[in-house]
């Protein structure tokens, strides 16, 4: 039976700081849940109720109906990488990978698996202190995997790893759910969840803001206010005048036009009414990285003057 991650009016109070507050969702097998949401949004907290390390100060955090804790093979049943450097620094990767297999019965055979699998082979007797940080999150992962667990919990995987390792995580997170396996998982990285998710969880400021599959998510465009569409004419007065007050126009520095309101076919039949040429008729999908920002501008906790 595949595991469902429940998360059910979670609240975590650090004194008078409210960091998780009252939130519920559902992260079901088959797919990959995307986690996104500025610095101090409550991911991470979130992430390690759920994995029974931090104790809810309301609601709860159940994996397949039960409790992490109370798992008698909990890597078995959730692998999870939380934070890539707890582990004992004077350890290898090897043994640190065959101390956890030994707790837990995992044969020897299994720990050479997954140190292939996350290409650590050329590194696993070495020591984890000097290991880099891209080094150390696929010995993270390593873990993660070590009980070829139903559920995964991936909190910022790619951090540090180069793009063989982020498109590798990529496809291991896909492959997972393509399995019938839940996936979770965290990135600030807005163009690969992309490519990742098919479904993303977002929280601003310890709520949840948004809960939808990541194509409705980006269609919506965070309020765009409309379709968008690149136009480039030697006419441009005479186009947007006939188009009239319902589209939004911004010059670009490229020569053309981003018009905001109306879609390409709009755009284009009003063109050959009036007689305007056009020369570029681009349609432009919002991105996640936009319907993003424009869904947690108001949320974010440390905000540079740029951004304002």
């Amino acid at each position: 039976m595949a595991a469902v991650i429940e998360v059910e009016h979670l609240t975590k109070q650090y004194g008078p700081k409210t960091a998780v507050d009252d939130v519920s969702f559902v992260v079901r097998p088959g797919s990959v849940t995307g986690f996104l949401g500025p610095n101090g949004a409550g991911k991470s907290t979130t992430m390690r109720m759920i994995m029974g390390l931090d104790r809810p100060t309301a609601g709860r955090a159940t994996v397949n109906g039960q409790p992490y804790t109370t798992f008698r093979d909990p890597l078995r049943q959730v692998g999870a990488l939380l934070e890539a450097k707890a582990v004992h620094q004077g350890r290898s990767a090897y043994n640190h990978l065959l101390s956890l297999a030994a707790t837990h019965g995992i044969p020897k055979s299994r720990v050479h698996e997954v140190i292939d699998m996350t290409g650590l082979d050329s590194v696993a007797k070495k020591r984890v202190g000097g290991f880099s940080l891209g080094m150390g999150q696929r010995l993270g992962i390593a873990a993660a995997l070590l009980g070829d667990p139903k559920t995964l919990i991936l909190d910022e995987p790619v951090n540090g790893l180069d793009p063989d390792g982020v498109l590798w995580v990529r496809q291991l997170a896909r492959r997972m759910a393509a399995d019938g396996r839940t996936v979770f998982l965290s990135s600030h990285l807005m163009s690969e969840m992309a490519q990742t998710a098919d479904r993303v969880v977002v929280l601003g400021r310890g709520r949840v803001l948004a809960d939808a599959p990541i194509q409705e998510f980006v269609a919506a465009g965070g309020g765009t206010g409309g379709s968008r569409v690149v136009v480039r004419t030697p006419a441009p007065d005479q186009l947007f005048q006939a188009i009239g007050p319902n589209a939004s126009v911004t010059p670009r520095e490229d020569g053309t036009f981003m018009v905001v309101g109306p879609d390409a076919t709009t755009v284009g039949n009003i063109a050959a009414q009036v007689g305007v040429p056009l020369h570029e008729l681009t349609p432009v999908g919002a991105s996640l990285e936009e319907a993003y920002m424009a869904l947690t501008r108001d949320d974010v906790e440390y905000r540079s003057e740029g951004t304002r």
